[in-house]
């Protein structure tokens, strides 16, 4: 019995130490981060009171008449909508034709995934120069469209989707990079009796390819909807959330709050409202597609 026991107690020991530092860089760089902003968030802490004064859910209560924060919060809400399912769709796309055994697939899956090596930074300042009136691509095509010049960062109704268009080129790539994984692993001979039994492409595309690469959906999926909501580099050099905040998201809401206004409460109760808001959707991408979803 003794034996027994210290021969688990030396296995279990020896696991927890090889995840002990990832655990502690976890706890530090994360749950840390997370209770210090929940608690932060119950205090007024500003210009006007520096010294954080308990104000429990007031901040709370402060963002639900802010009309900047709830403004940002819904243009967040669209930038997620139209950039996860096009981005997931796209990249399933590039996935199934880098997939194929063509002449050139090497060069394929390299130009597909080549806007995930550049820079966020690097990439803002290219589509400002595509976007720019008058000598940009983009900003020429929209003026032939529309027969006079457009601005398509300066205005409102065109800007969030300058900006949804450019998250999608440069995103997609990376994904297809998972899709392209699982669809490795489907079998072949799948693809081959499916032909034989006179299924057609697009048929075992639905029947075979999306049910299997189902697994590999719900994890893009995650990484998708998170990135919408913390991928705000690009901001910085194209917008600063402009025009009349009509661009602006909730990071970077968080960002100009802290560190240009200088009120810590109400940056660290929004932040608990983005976290609160990732972990919902999170769970309900689980709970809603795990039982769906065919992981053999």
């Amino acid at each position: 019995m003794g034996a027994g026991w210290t021969g688990k107690l030396k296995r279990n020991g020896f696991g927890w130490g090889l995840i002990l530092p990832s655990l502690l860089f976890l706890c530090l760089f994360t749950y840390y981060p997370m209770l210090k902003a929940a608690w932060l968030s119950l205090y007024e802490q500003n210009l006007a009171t520096p010294k954080p004064v308990f104000v429990g859910l007031g901040n709370y209560a402060n963002l639900l008449k802010d009309p900047v924060f709830l403004k940002v919060f819904g243009n967040n809400i669209w930038f997620a909508v139209g950039t996860v399912p096009a981005s997931l769709g796209l990249a399933f796309l590039m996935a199934l034709f880098a997939d194929k055994a063509i002449k050139g697939r090497a060069f394929a899956r390299l130009a597909f995934f080549y806007p995930n090596m550049i820079p966020m930074i690097a990439v803002a300042n290219i589509w400002l120069f595509l976007y720019t009136p008058h000598f940009g691509l983009f900003a020429r095509l929209a003026a032939w469209i529309a027969n006079q010049p457009v601005n398509l960062l300066g205005t409102p109704d065109t800007v969030m989707g300058a900006l949804i268009v450019m998250m999608i080129w440069k995103e997609a790539g990376y994904f297809m990079i998972f899709y392209l994984a699982g669809m490795q692993q489907i079998p072949k001979d799948l693809y081959e009796a499916a032909a034989v039994h006179g299924v057609g492409t697009w048929a075992s595309i639905r029947r075979i390819t999306i049910p299997l690469t189902m697994p590999t959906t719900l994890f893009v999926a995650v990484i998708a909807v998170t990135n919408s909501f913390k991928l705000v580099d690009h901001l910085w050099i194209m917008t600063k959330g402009g025009p009349n905040h009509a661009s602006n998201l909730l990071l970077y809401y968080i960002y100009e709050t802290s560190f240009n206004f200088y009120d810590q409460g109400m940056a660290a109760a929004m932040t608990v409202v983005m976290i609160a808001l990732l972990l919902l959707i999170s769970s309900l991408q689980f709970f809603g597609w795990d039982r769906k979803i065919y992981y053999e």
